[in-house]
């Protein structure tokens, strides 16, 4: 699974200078460490997440994170026996009360490296967040879980008004340059 996920970041074409720098540093951390997945390696973990988008494709699902308190896509741990694609589909799942996501394809769609401060006695670490792009439908309701204050679908020209994370509006910046997402 390591191999794979090394070998798909490697051929991944990162958006700009940026996005790139984070992709190094995702190999790099994956090239270094045995211990990836899950929360055990306490300097940092995979994570995966869900870009999650509308049919139209001009709105994406956000959610108000519990712990962070900032609004960001739907996303989190691995499990030790999952891939981060499973991961991010699960979590897009769990987080939004969503039946279903239908995967747009299975390739990456953004890798983000951050910073997760202290908190409770766990110290600052850094998820290497792989995303992938799912489609959902807009007018199911949705259910907040217990990591998030709210969720919302948020038109891509309103983003800003929810969040400056460079991260979500990359996102939103490709869904607006690959016409191809548009067109499917």
């Amino acid at each position: 699974m390591k191999k794979q996920l090394i070998n798909a970041l490697k051929t991944y074409q990162a958006y700009d200078k940026e996005e790139k720098n984070m992709v190094e540093k995702t190999i790099e951390y994956l090239e270094g460490t045995d211990v990836y997945l899950g929360k055990i390696n306490p300097d940092g973990h995979i994570t995966g997440s869900a870009w999650i988008v509308n049919k139209n494709k001009n709105k994406a699902l956000l959610t108000h994170h519990l712990k962070l308190n900032i609004w960001v896509q739907l996303g989190g741990h691995t499990e030790l026996d999952e891939s981060v694609f499973d991961s991010a589909y699960r979590e897009g799942i769990e987080e939004s009360g969503l039946e279903v996501l239908n995967k747009i394809n299975d390739s990456i769609f953004d890798v983000d490296v951050h910073k997760i401060p202290e908190r409770k006695g766990v110290k600052a670490h850094y998820h290497y967040d792989v995303r992938y792009i799912f489609e959902a439908d807009d007018m199911i309701p949705l259910i907040v879980s217990d990591e998030s204050h709210d969720l919302s679908w948020v038109a891509f020209n309103e983003i800003e008004k929810y969040t400056t994370e460079r991260s979500v509006i990359r996102m939103v910046e490709k869904m607006e340059a690959y016409h191809d997402f548009r067109s499917n």
